[in-house]
């Protein structure tokens, strides 16, 4: 049987389809070739910007406002430690046992000596802190990321990435909590926490001309560049070499 929160996501999702035809592109405004979905997704996003400014970032800015950073510092380093889980497993998937055996001693340590992972004496001696997912390791084995897409309430992705959450939310310790309410609790306070840390890239959005382009871009670029170890540089082109039609240099556009 469909949970409540799956119910909730499917009719937005309805809703929005029902309203992404009403949603116009920006005149004169770059096609992006890793986004053919361009209206619909514009319509998810102008959704989620809704929930953003109106309940979201509210309780993000009192979290901030009420909550001592100390606290706030030690909500981030937990989650952070609870996800290494994740981590460790897409390290070994990827075939870096290194980087998975680090990965190993830094949730050991900081579950340990960092109280539950409230502290983070791992960063303090140095263990280096890796970030790796499922969407990542289809990337590694060479699953191309395939269009953008807005998910509702989730927010960007594409179509590697998109499945991929599924499959790190089973490989997170807290989805196996027992009580309900102490799991769901728990996610609400890491959601909190997370929109608090984008807090200071508000006023990059607002003045952005296009803030959806500008998300779009900034998800691929990052994306291309974790799943390439950083091997893929800022002004390379993301766009997919086995794809037809696709020009073989970018020319840059006619100042005059």
């Amino acid at each position: 049987m469909m949970n409540r929160s799956a119910a909730r996501l499917l009719l937005c999702s309805i809703g929005l389809m029902c309203v992404g035809a009403c949603v116009s592109l920006p005149p004169n405004a770059p096609r992006s070739p890793q986004d053919p979905f361009e209206r619909w997704n514009r319509s998810v996003y102008k959704f989620n910007d809704v929930i953003d400014r109106g309940v979201t970032k509210p309780v993000a800015r009192g979290y901030v406002k009420v909550v001592p950073q100390p606290i706030r510092t030690g909500v981030s380093n937990f989650w952070a430690n609870i996800n290494m889980t994740t981590v460790m497993i897409n390290d070994t998937l990827q075939g870096k046992l290194k980087a998975a055996a680090a990965d190993l001693g830094r949730f050991l340590m900081n579950s340990t000596f960092g109280i539950g992972g409230l502290l983070d004496p791992a960063t303090q001696i140095g263990l280096p802190h890796n970030d790796e997912d499922f969407g990542q390791t289809l990337g590694h084995w060479g699953l191309h990321a395939g269009p953008f897409i807005e998910l509702p309430l989730f927010g960007p992705s594409d179509m590697r990435d998109a499945p991929g959450r599924l499959v790190d939310v089973y490989t997170n310790p807290w989805e196996y909590v027992k009580k309900p309410w102490v799991e769901w609790g728990g996610y609400g306070v890491y959601l909190i926490d997370l929109r608090a840390s984008l807090l200071p890239l508000d006023s990059t959005l607002e003045g952005a001309f296009d803030p959806y382009a500008l998300i779009r871009d900034s998800y691929l670029r990052r994306r291309a560049y974790l799943v390439s170890d950083g091997k893929i540089k800022d002004e390379e082109p993301l766009i997919d070499p086995d794809a037809p039609d696709q020009p073989v240099a970018t020319e840059k556009p006619d100042k005059h």
